[in-house]
């Protein structure tokens, strides 16, 4: 065998060992994120059955994290991966622990709602965690989808909307406490309410979080401490300076 049939071959298994992490990133997110409309959808509708299905599945979710985390690890050891696709094995270490731990906070929801199917449901129907659930997991679809692209840009924007996800708990909050102002038989389940808001504004944080990794992976820069304004211009000073280091067209 040529030397280099060798090199492509070994090279061939390694591009297929990162895309094949990639795509298990992209099916645990995708199971998370039925997972958190299942568990809203559950205490919405009153199905404690539901619930209770939701709450099981985080198992499987666990289980994919390790098995992820396996396969990182084995090429961090056996490939000694630079540059990109080091920085893509870090985003996808840290991305799969913050998509268990949507997982988490959707098993909470789960188990939430299987108990509230139990009582009964306010006139509201629960409009508000409704609203804010839709608000999240969109977040968390755009959020995989601009991984899955490799969009900067696109996980910037996305990022943005954590503050309409703050702004809605907050909104939630207020009102919670002012129904156990008003009458003292309601405070079981405004607390519960409260709790189901708390794990949504949270799941809305770990997407955010994905969105940070993108911009590390593609641009190999830390942005989980700057505003989403700063990291919006740096972006497009990056992206106009890179335009004009292009050779004029003839």
């Amino acid at each position: 065998m040529e030397k280099s049939d060798l090199s492509h071959h070994i090279l061939s298994r390694y591009n297929d060992d990162l895309e094949r992490v990639r795509t298990n990133v992209l099916q645990m997110g995708g199971f998370v994120e039925e997972q958190l409309k299942q568990a809203v959808t559950a205490l919405v509708q009153g199905d404690s059955r539901l619930g209770e299905q939701v709450a099981r599945g985080d198992q499987k979710v666990n289980a994919m994290e390790v098995s992820i985390d396996d396969d990182c690890s084995r090429i961090l050891a056996t490939r000694s991966p630079a540059a990109s696709d080091l920085r893509l094995i870090v985003a996808v270490i840290k991305t799969i622990t913050d998509l268990e731990r949507i997982g988490d906070e959707a098993e909470k929801i789960g188990y939430i709602g299987s108990r509230l199917a139990a009582v009964e449901r306010p006139a509201d129907r629960y409009r508000e965690i409704k609203h804010l659930g839709r608000l999240v997991g969109d977040m968390v679809h755009e959020a995989l989808d601009a991984f899955a692209r490799l969009d900067p840009e696109g996980a910037v924007a996305i990022a943005k909307k954590d503050r309409l996800v703050d702004e809605e708990f907050e909104a939630i909050q207020r009102q919670c406490i002012t129904f156990m102002m008003e009458d003292p038989r309601t405070i079981r389940r405004a607390l519960d309410v409260l709790w189901v808001a708390r794990a949504l504004e949270r799941i809305g944080d770990h997407a955010k979080n994905v969105c940070e990794y993108v911009v590390y992976m593609v641009h190999g820069k830390d942005i989980r401490h700057l505003s989403m304004e700063d990291v919006e211009k740096h972006l497009q000073s990056r992206s106009q300076r890179q335009q004009e280091s292009l050779p004029p067209a003839r």
